[in-house]
Parts: C-alpha cells; structure tokens; sequence
C-alpha cells in the first residue's frame, strides 16, 4: 500500500486506542458506525481505532504516528435524504420500483416494506378487479407500514385510467407512483388534489402523495409545478374536487418526488444518468425558490442501479434516494416466472434491445425489453412496421398475413380479432366501437392483442411460447449478473428482494468509505477496495452491532 504525505497530521496512541494490520480493513470497514484511522506504523500502514489526532509540533508525546487517513462512521440512511425516509417512516432511501402485470408483486412489496424500504405494486397493465385484490392483500398485510401503488398514463384508455384513481380513493391509497406520463391527466390531478385541507396551525395537509418518474426537462417541470389551473378548473366543473381543494391546490407541487429515470428497462428514454440527474438536481432547485414550497422538492435515481458502485455514484451526484428496477425482477418474489429469472440470471449488458410498447403501440412509444433468447423485440417491431404501411388487415398481402398468422399469431387474425373484441369489451368498450368505424385501429388492436400477451406469457412461463416473451430489461441486469459472478448470488434461485437491495445499500456505504480513504492519499490493493455480496443475515450482524 502506498500512502501520500499528511506530514503535518499525527496519530497518537492512548490507552484505550489500539493497532491491526491493514488486512483486517474489510472486516473494519463492514463497521459502518465505528470510525477509524489508517497510520504509519513501523513503516507499515495499520489500522487505528481510538486514540487522538494531533497537529505535528503540538505536545503530543510519545507513541506517535503518521496519520496516513481517517473514515469517519457512515449511516446508510445518510447515503440519501434523510427527510426522504423521515417523510415516508421508512429505514432506507431505497425504492423497487412498479413494474407492470404485477412483476412488482404483493410478494415483493411486503418484503421491501417490512425491512425498511418502499416498494410500488406493479398495478399497471392489470385488471381493476386484479388491482382491488392487490390493494386489500396489501393493506391487510402490511398495515401502516409504507408502500406504493403504480399509476400509469394511459393515452389509448382514458377511462381505465380514472378507474384506477376511483380505487385508489375508495381505499385510502394515498401513495403512488406515476410512470410514463407525457402530459397530466384529469385523474392524475384529481388523484393529488383530492382531500387537501388546511389544519388548526394553518399548515397545507395533502393526503394523497405522488413519486413521479420522469427523464426529460419538460415533463419533470410539470412534476414540480402545481397542478395546471385548466385542468383544476374542468374538475371543478365535473363536481370532482372542491373550491376549497383547487384554491389550496395552486401551493403544492404535483409530485414533492421526482425520479429521475435514466437507461432503465421498460419505458424509457435511455438517457444517461450522468448527465440527466445533475440536469434535474438544478430543475429542482429552480422550482423550489419559484414557488418556496412548504415542503422542499426532491429527487431520485432510478435506471442503471444494480450494483454498490452504481448506488454510490448516484447519491454522490445528490439523489436523494435510488429506486432499482429489473434486477428485482430476477428475485423469486417477483410475479415473473423461474424460466424467465434463469434468462435475466445470464444476461450480459449488451443483450438489451427496444420494442414497441402495447400501451402506447399507435403513437410508436417503444420499451427496452431483453434480446437474448427471445424474439419479441424483432416481431413486435415487425408489426409496428406493418401497422404504419397499411391502413387496414385488409391491405396487408395474403402471403403476409399467413406469415404472421404462423409465426407470431399461432392463430388466424379473425380468431386474434374475436379474442381482442373479448378483452376489450370488458375493460374499456370504447375501443371496440372506434375499431368498428376505423379500421387502422382495429388492426392496432389486433396487434396489441400480441404485445400484451407476450409478457403474461413471460410471466406465467408458458413453454410453447418462451421465443414470444417480453422481457423489460435494461443493462443494470447485465452489470449486477457481473458483479454477482462466482458468487452465490449468481444463481437465480439465491436472488430475492432484501438481500438484494441491502447488499446494493450495505456496498455502497462500504465503497464510500474506501473511496474517502482513497481521496485522502490512502492507495489500497485491488483485494482490499472493493465489496463482493453477502449473506443477508452476515449485513444485519453488522447493522445491529
């Protein structure tokens, strides 16, 4: 190990100080709340707990000692915010966030949650009826402990959409997560809007709270604006809201949080986090000295997070907490299936692609889905390409209709029609009727009809369709794979949720200690700097001493 010269800082051994060899650092380390020094001794670099730090030249005595580097002790909790855990009576500034069709299951969130940390039910893509069970098993099970429900734009079923926020304040939900969104929406207004009051000390209490994800500038300003008084206004006419809640609605922001969704899987605009979050930090503050809100604004990261480096980077840069993605998805909680962990368990950075998204198909909206062992991604662009050349199934050649009849449908188009007619009349008749007089839509429909199946098909793990799974996947998959390799969670079936995230938390806290003895002159060998995963149980031993 070599050091630089601090000659001007001593250490000072005492009677209830004492020194080891610096190969005992990891161990040291792993000790979040006990602070140490690194110092010369005997022209070797050891480890100093205890003592004094004295300035050379003061009357220090004897048993003295370069001081080579000091790491103070280190709370994960203020890796992030703290007012972001102190706000949501949370552990942890550490989010899993929802990922549609209940990937982001009942399962997962009660785990994250019982452990200190937020989680956000997958409810997007769901049926209503599916989400009121969702609520209930939640509620029922976690009680007051904190957790989060998805709420997502849904352009192409408006109707659904307000469904939704109708559950969400039948059940008291006063948590969510909105993603996607390219606009706001009446419900997404009404959602935020509905019950502000004012208490005896004149405070603005508002019940309902918004996590709001979002990678560009303008749609992140209308997070942290309040809400549009257009839209206040068309609540108030449709007896949504009271005057009472649109007046005090024009202090809040829509959402106090904004996450910053950098290259994540699924929905995303595949912008780097490096220079998307700084960008956001600043939007951040702009917006709170514009509207001195009552309660500051803060911001998250999400996309990319996997691994310790990769959590530490980002609370470096000021995120106020993290929200990771598809690596939950390969934990056994998740509501995806074991074939499907196995593939997310062996993907590489580079096995990532973009495909269309069912819930935004006709605007040409794609996700970042997973390429390897699937083909998903070519057939669901396939389908957008034929969607934009005709107006009609009508105008698609026979030879290309029986082509995609064999190879994607396994069905004739009228059957995948008489199917999409079912599902649809059920959940949102509007589109049946607008398919009956516009025919581009009813061939969108019919497309939709693959799309959407294709990732149920993924998460029931339906053999005879694995080559049609939709896989949301970004290339934090692929560097967590890496940074798990040769150890024991590298299997699929060793991966769940909590030892996840508390490794990804417990490594950065750990990572920021060696980076600070590092800034301070202190060069460790490659064995010594860094932090491989751990069994749970051997992080909440360090925790709780």
């Amino acid at each position: 190990m070599d050091t630089d010269s601090h000659s001007q800082t001593l250490w000072q051994l005492d009677s209830h100080a004492r020194l080891s060899a610096l190969e005992n650092l990891p161990e040291q380390l792993r000790q979040l709340d006990v602070p140490f020094c690194v110092v010369e001794n005997e022209s070797e670099p050891s480890i100093a707990l205890g003592g004094a730090i004295q300035l050379a030249g003061s009357d220090s005595g004897d048993n003295e000692h370069r001081l080579c580097g000091f790491s103070p002790a280190q709370s994960i909790k203020a890796l992030g915010d703290q007012s972001f855990c102190q706000d949501y009576n949370i552990d942890y500034p550490y989010m899993a966030g929802s990922m549609a069709n209940g990937i982001a299951s009942v399962e997962l969130v009660e785990a994250l949650a019982r452990e200190g940390m937020l989680a956000s039910f997958g409810a997007a893509g769901l049926s209503l009826g599916e989400v009121e069970i969702g609520i209930k098993r939640l509620q029922t099970s976690l009680g007051d402990k904190t957790h989060c429900y998805n709420l997502i734009y849904s352009p192409n079923e408006k109707g659904h959409e307000d469904a939704v926020v109708d559950l969400y304040l039948k059940y008291d939900v006063t948590l969510v997560e909105t993603s996607a969104y390219m606009k706001l929406t009446l419900p997404v207004v009404r959602y935020r809007v509905k019950g502000i009051h004012k208490d005896a000390q004149g405070n603005i209490i508002v019940p309902n709270r918004i996590i709001a994800k979002a990678s560009r500038v303008e749609l992140a300003s209308k997070w942290f604006s309040p809400p549009p008084e257009k839209l206040l206004n068309e609540l108030l006419e449709q007896g949504a809201i009271t005057q009472e809640e649109a007046e005090l609605a024009k202090e809040i922001p829509m959402a106090q949080d904004l996450t910053v969704e950098a290259d994540s899987g699924g929905h995303t605009d595949n912008r780097p986090a490096i220079t998307l979050l700084p960008t956001m930090l600043s939007l951040r503050d702009q917006y709170q000295a514009k509207y001195n809100y009552q309660h500051p604004l803060r911001v998250g990261a999400a996309g990319g997070i996997a691994t310790p480096a990769s959590a530490l980077g980002a609370f470096a840069m000021g995120a106020a907490y993290i929200v990771t993605g598809t690596v939950n998805q390969a934990c056994k909680e998740s509501g995806s299936s074991d074939v499907v962990r196995e593939m997310l368990a062996n993907a590489e950075q580079a096995d990532v692609t973009m495909a269309p998204a069912v819930d935004m198909f006709e605007m040409g909206v794609k996700l970042q889905v997973l390429k390897r062992g699937t083909m998903f991604a070519m057939r669901g662009n396939k389908l957008y390409d034929i969607y934009k050349k005709y107006a009609s199934i009508e105008e698609i050649s026979e030879v290309e209709k029986a082509n995609l009849e064999k190879t994607i449908f396994k069905m004739s188009l009228a059957e995948v029609w008489q199917k999409a007619e079912e599902f649809f009349t059920e959940r949102d008749p509007r589109q049946i009727e607008k398919a009956n007089n516009d025919p581009k839509h009813k061939m969108a429909l019919i497309f939709r009809w693959y799309l959407g199946l294709s990732s149920r098909w993924a998460n029931a793990g339906i053999a005879d369709r694995q080559v049609d799974y939709q896989i949301w996947c970004g290339p934090a998959m692929g560097a967590f794979n890496e940074w798990t390799r040769d150890t024991f969670l590298s299997a699929a079936e060793n991966r769940n949720t909590v030892t996840v995230a508390m490794n990804i938390l417990f490594g950065a806290a750990v990572l920021s200690r060696i980076n600070g003895l590092q800034k301070q002159g202190v060069k460790l060998p490659v064995e010594l700097a860094q932090f491989n995963p751990m069994q749970l149980e051997t992080i909440k031993n360090y925790l709780s001493e």
